[in-house]
């Protein structure tokens, strides 16, 4: 397992994104960095203190390998789900089909992966990505501790109507561990969830599996 600090904000393309999708100019003047990852689906908007990263490796020696691809990831989305209800969130896991929108193929959190993790009313909480190969698969994991769809669709390339359609309907496909905090008066029980704190009890769940 790998944790990954962004020390600066980065779009993070999926692998078979065209690079197309990216304004450039809009990405170059708010400072953003464009990078690409090496698993697939949507991009994501990464910056200090408001995601945690997370690459898990599983060769295919082990026994939580999964040859099926919609199978694959249900281990890590329930590890994840069970960490965020001992942070005190309500979170349950996608066991169904890849969920999708008008936007999913543009923007991670705006679609709905098995074993992704999705909280309180259906907002979507960690995003999961694998990439696979004879040796294993590579899960790479996003979970938000703020949502903020304008920020991420500012520097897409969009047209301005389609721009705001989007912010539109990506405001409540998603939402952040410390907005969940705020929202359910939990902010005074030793402060909203930081990247570290919720790294620990990730790793914490890991170890016990």
């Amino acid at each position: 397992m790998r944790l990954v600090d962004a020390d600066g904000p980065a779009l993070v393309v999926g692998s078979t994104q065209p690079l197309g999708v990216v304004d450039d100019e809009a990405a170059s003047a708010a400072g953003v960095a464009v990078v690409r990852r090496r698993s697939g689906g949507g991009a994501v908007l990464v910056g200090t203190g408001d995601v945690v990263w997370v690459d898990v490796f599983i060769p295919a020696s082990d026994a939580r390998w999964e040859p099926d691809v919609g199978r694959a990831t249900h281990w890590l989305g329930r590890a994840w789900a069970d960490t965020l209800v001992a942070l005190g969130a309500e979170a349950r896991w996608h066991e169904g089909p890849l969920v999708g929108s008008q936007w999913s193929s543009l923007v991670c959190f705006a679609g709905l992966g098995p074993g992704e993790v999705v909280t309180g009313p259906g907002g979507k909480v960690v995003g999961i990505s694998q990439r696979r190969t004879r040796a294993g698969t590579l899960f790479q994991c996003a979970a938000l501790l703020s949502w903020d769809p304008t920020a991420i669709l500012s520097v897409l390339r969009l047209e301005d109507g389609e721009r705001s359609s989007a912010a539109h309907d990506l405001e409540g496909v998603a939402v952040g561990l410390a907005q969940l905090a705020v929202e359910r008066g939990q902010e005074d029980r030793g402060g909203p969830p930081t990247v570290a704190g919720v790294e620990d009890a990730f790793l914490g769940r890991l170890s016990s599996l």
